[in-house]
């Protein structure tokens, strides 16, 4: 008897039209649908009005369940791997589940969808050419140390996902070790009250001092500089830039350099005292 399929189906990250129509008829033809939380993934067959049988497969049951959903796929049975949002095996228990289709010869077929990391860096305006995705930082205080260390040094684009309990600290955990980069907050993506807001870290932080969180994160952070010492210039150079033409169309010296400084990244302070020396001149 040859075997079945994985298939690795992509689910709405808040909008339900986030699904793709593949992604409908793949879950009306496979024999089973292999679930993160069923009662999530429930109401979203119940809404495609599709009944199929649901096996919990999540990170705490994954050891069991895992090998026990292979052996179904081997006997001829098609699944579905979904998540509870975004595509699976991406920051995701599905990774394992996977690996071990692929290790026993079972086909593994993406249905590609919606992904919150893609989404958020999409949204961002930051440079997407090259970027590396993080999920969560570690909790525990020497991993997350040492994964700051390294992303202090990442060049590339860097993108982070957060819960809303731990946005605070983790803003100025990044605020601390990567300094003025810009950053990009993109929350409840696709949903009713979606919001993307642009800030550089050390805004950030103070900004979520001051405001409640809400809704779950995607962070695109700024990569670090080849040059640091030249891009500190350039980057001065544009917010003095910015703060002339922001002067020249009326606004006061403060307000146009608060302005240029959140927009370009650069040290409010150092730009201001910089204004005040070119004023002399």
């Amino acid at each position: 008897m040859p075997c079945g399929t994985l298939y690795l189906v992509a689910t709405p990250i808040g909008n339900l039209e986030d699904l793709t129509y593949r992604a409908v008829r793949v879950l009306k033809e496979v024999d089973f649908v292999a679930a993160e939380d069923t009662r999530v993934s429930g109401k979203l067959l119940h809404y495609l009005q599709i009944s199929k049988p649901l096996v919990s497969y999540h990170e705490h049951n994954k050891m069991q369940r895992g090998p026990e959903l292979v052996q179904r796929i081997l006997n001829g049975e098609t699944c579905a791997l979904v998540t509870d949002a975004g595509m699976p095996a991406i920051s995701d228990p599905g990774e394992d589940m996977a690996n071990l289709c692929q290790e026993a010869g079972i086909p593994v077929v993406p249905v590609p969808g919606a992904c919150a990391a893609v989404s958020a860096l999409a949204q961002s305006g930051l440079p997407s050419g090259k970027w590396c995705f993080e999920g969560f930082l570690p909790t525990a205080n020497k991993p997350r140390r040492e994964r700051l260390d390294v992303l202090k040094r990442e060049t590339r684009t860097c993108i982070l996902y957060e819960a809303p309990h731990r946005i605070r600290a983790t803003m100025h955990d990044l605020a601390e070790q990567l300094g003025d980069r810009r950053v990009s907050i993109s929350r409840e993506l696709t949903k009713v009250h979606e919001e993307c807001l642009r800030m550089t870290l050390p805004e950030a932080a103070a900004y979520y001092d001051m405001h409640e969180p809400r809704g779950e994160f995607v962070l695109v952070i700024e990569g670090a500089q080849d040059n640091p010492e030249q891009s500190a210039a350039d980057q001065m150079e544009r917010a003095i830039a910015l703060t002339e033409e922001l002067t020249a169309a009326g606004l006061t010296l403060r307000d146009a350099v608060k302005q240029a400084a959140k927009q370009t990244g650069a040290r409010k302070n150092q730009l201001y005292q910089t204004m005040l020396e070119r004023a002399k001149e």
